[in-house]
């Protein structure tokens, strides 16, 4: 069965804490930081009061081989702390569960410790001053502390400024769908497993020369500065909550992020050259008799490398749960 509302409550607030405790020192800094704090804090603990009523968000799929059922669910890293406690149908899988599956497990202490180390600064990495400039003012207007900034090598800092973009609309990374789905099932005593490493994936999102990486840099703060990543993050949020599959599989269409051979191969190396892998790990643990609860981002879920597809090359019948509204 499902965790009381009162261990849900619990669940909630420990994602609470890692907002709060990231947002402590720009609260001292800066009375528009202390605002924007103030503001989410009030948004977590409304939802850490009402727990109960939470409806079914996100694109689900029933799997199914061999006699039994395993589950792909697609998933949102930055979301609404009302978001994340999972509605009756996502409930019912994860509790029939055996293992959740996530792109990385970051309850686990191993996993955080690497993804921290792997996110920090190299000698190397020294950008032009007109370049750091931009990125320090960006994340001081994100109300970045000074002890992250530091702790961050400057393509991370980039990245994190453009996860972070969506806070004045309520959508933070410290709610992110995934890290709820892990502390959910540990509470539950289920197997929770990675199925990437902290260093694939910092690999995958920081590699190439250092020109390239300035080149990202740059590009990442000027969709910043002109307000576009806040668009498409909230564009990209409204599709999840309200389950549109059809919206999402036109992904190419409208996220402007796709326009040049270089933005092509950098969407191929992010999704369709993870996926062969996520599908196989998923397999291996089906076959091998468990039902497996495999949460990821969305945006592995489209297309014909999307998860759902290549898993039906592997001889699944794979069939969309559609939520009651």
């Amino acid at each position: 069965m499902m965790p009381s509302a009162t261990v849900l409550r619990r669940l909630l607030a420990a994602l609470s804490l890692a907002l709060l405790a990231t947002s402590a020192s720009a609260q001292e800094a800066d009375p528009a930081c202390s605002r924007q704090a103030a503001a989410q804090a009030a948004r977590a603990l409304s939802a850490q009061a009402d727990p109960g009523g939470a409806r079914d968000r996100g694109f689900l799929w029933r799997i199914s081989k061999g006699g039994h059922d395993s589950w792909l669910y697609g998933t949102m890293h930055v979301a609404r702390p009302d978001w994340v406690i999972p509605g009756p149908a996502v409930s019912a899988a994860v509790r029939e569960s055996r293992r959740v599956a996530l792109e990385l497990d970051i309850t686990d202490a191993d996993i955080a410790q690497r993804l921290g180390a792997a996110q920090g600064p190299a000698g190397d990495e020294t950008l032009p001053p007109p370049l750091a400039a931009r990125l320090q003012a960006q994340a001081r207007s994100a109300c970045i502390p000074d002890t992250l900034r530091q702790a961050l090598s400057p393509v991370m800092l980039a990245l994190n400024l453009a996860v972070t973009a969506g806070r004045a609309d309520g959508l933070d990374p410290a709610y992110g769908i995934d890290a709820f789905l892990a502390l959910l099932g540990h509470q539950l005593g289920k197997t929770v497993s990675s199925l990437e490493t902290p260093e694939m994936q910092i690999d995958m999102l920081t590699g190439g020369t250092a020109e390239q990486r300035v080149e990202m840099i740059d590009k990442t703060l000027a969709e910043l500065e002109t307000g576009r990543t806040r668009r498409m993050l909230k564009r990209i949020a409204d599709v999840w909550s309200g389950s549109r599959l059809d919206e999402l599989e036109r992904y190419a269409s409208w996220c402007q992020c796709m326009e040049s051979e270089d933005d092509r191969r950098d969407m191929r190396r992010m999704l369709d050259e993870r996926n062969p892998a996520m599908a196989a790990q998923i397999a291996a643990w089906h076959d091998g008799g468990e039902t497996v609860f495999a949460a990821v981002g969305s945006l592995h879920m489209i297309g014909p490398q999307g998860l759902p597809a290549l898993l039906k090359k592997r001889g699944y019948r794979v069939e969309r749960i559609v939520f009651k509204r």
